[in-house]
């Protein structure tokens, strides 16, 4: 479809008659699928137009999945036998079924565009896979395969067994006395997270969880380059929002792999080719030492721990009313922590709460002077060393998070998030945020 294309949108198809072989119906489905427009500038009316053409493709692609996400899903790893990440899954799905999801070429020339000039192309992968996490088979199929452990942090885990130690772009890994000991390091920018350090962590939440020698995993912040922080430590700003303005923020590579990803592998454990029948996954405790302030992501990341410690100057904040976006899984997870009301009020209003507020104590397990953090960090992990601990940390993660709550909530996720992060008044904040740092 050109730029200048002037026509009305179509009212979307009925799905295909109920007949014939699935893979036959999904076939004859997805010939009725509308191209995407070309990306490219556009100005009054020729927007408008080619935004009411998004929205009616948007509403066809969604009662495709309805009727046919399981053969779908099926086609697309071949009878649930390969085990594609989120990019992969969407690169197959358009290059399988044209129409369902731009292209690789149409993502990146999306994402290029100036902020006003973006189609939104995230949205229509964000379909794509609310479609599919929806169907308890697929859905379950793909959430198990984003607990399986990178490539990239296999072809370092001879590395870090030899040594000890890996030092990433933006994050350390040592293992010390059973320990590891896993430091954001993104100095510069207060560990205000992006796709590499995305990347980096889920790397170094795998190699800790796949090396034998690791019993227990600890996560903090390192000592900051910034100006405003010199020399101190932090723990995270939460996204990068000066990336997500640029367009570098994706869906498949940082809003759903993170969450899907190294998050879950925190609370659950990784998944390997040799599970043992004592339990399906690899886990063990997680200890997180917040130094500074953790802000949006670096809160989120202290719901699926299992220890928290704060120095008693620290505050826990997740700025999604004032950023504009969904804090990830946090609006699954909180409310079971603070109850309701207090969730709202962090969620919804902004709130902030510092370390020696009285409502911390559903967010922190101990607060501490500054001063004697690290005596109290030591102090933690020897405690979770227990053996007795990782039994039950199964058991109170898995009456707390089913997985079938969990998948359906990061199914609408998919979607909503990418709506948002594409929506105008995000883009504006972003802009605004991006040029001021936390306080």
């Amino acid at each position: 479809m050109s730029t200048a294309d002037t026509r009305a949108p179509a009212a979307p198809p009925a799905p295909a008659p109920a007949r014939g072989r699935p893979a036959d119906r999904l076939d004859r489905a997805a010939r009725l699928l509308t191209p995407f427009p070309d990306p490219g500038p556009r100005t009054g009316e020729q927007r408008a137009r080619t935004e009411r053409l998004l929205e009616a493709g948007r509403a066809q692609r969604t009662a495709f999945l309805d009727h046919h996400a399981e053969p779908l899903y099926d086609r697309l790893t071949a009878g649930r036998t390969r085990r594609p990440r989120l990019d992969a899954l969407v690169e197959d799905a358009a290059s399988a079924v044209p129409g369902l999801v731009p292209t690789p070429a149409q993502l990146r020339a999306d994402r290029a565009a100036p902020p006003g000039e973006r189609l939104g192309y995230e949205t229509d992968v964000g379909v794509l896979l609310r479609g599919l996490l929806r169907r308890p088979a697929a859905g379950g199929h793909l959430m198990d395969s984003m607990l399986r452990p990178t490539g990239r942090a296999l072809g370092l885990l001879a590395e870090f067994r030899a040594t000890g130690t890996v030092r990433l772009e933006t994050t350390e890994l040592e293992r010390r006395a059973g320990v590891a000991r896993i430091t954001m390091c993104a100095g510069d920018r207060l560990n205000a997270e992006d796709e590499q350090q995305v990347d980096d962590m889920e790397t170094a939440v795998d190699l800790a969880l796949l090396d034998p020698g690791c019993e227990i995993g600890l996560i903090r912040g390192g000592e900051m380059t910034h100006p405003r922080y010199a020399g101190r430590r932090v723990f995270s700003a939460g996204i990068n929002l000066k990336r997500l303005h640029a367009g570098e923020i994706t869906l498949t590579g940082f809003l759903l792999r993170r969450e899907l990803g190294y998050l879950r592998k925190l609370l659950l454990g990784l998944r390997t080719d040799e599970p043992s029948w004592r339990y399906p996954l690899t886990d063990m405790p997680w200890v997180a030492a917040v130094d500074g302030f953790a802000i949006g992501g670096g809160m989120q990341l202290l719901l699926a721990v299992d220890h928290v410690l704060a120095a008693s100057d620290a505050y826990l904040s997740l700025p999604a009313a004032q950023e504009g976006i969904v804090p990830g899984a946090a609006d699954f997870r909180l409310p079971a922590v603070t109850g309701p009301r207090l969730a709202r009020q962090i969620i919804l209003g902004g709130r902030r709460v510092r370390a020696s507020d009285p409502e911390a104590r559903t967010l922190v397990d101990r607060v501490v002077d500054p001063a004697d953090l690290d005596a109290a960090v030591e102090h933690a992990v020897e405690l979770l060393r227990d053996p007795a601990v990782t039994a039950n940390r199964r058991m109170v993660n898995l009456a707390l998070e089913p997985a079938d709550g969990f998948r359906a909530y990061m199914a609408e996720f998919a979607v909503q998030q990418a709506l948002r992060i594409h929506a105008g008044d995000v883009l504006g904040k972003a802009g605004r945020f991006s040029a001021r740092p936390p306080g």
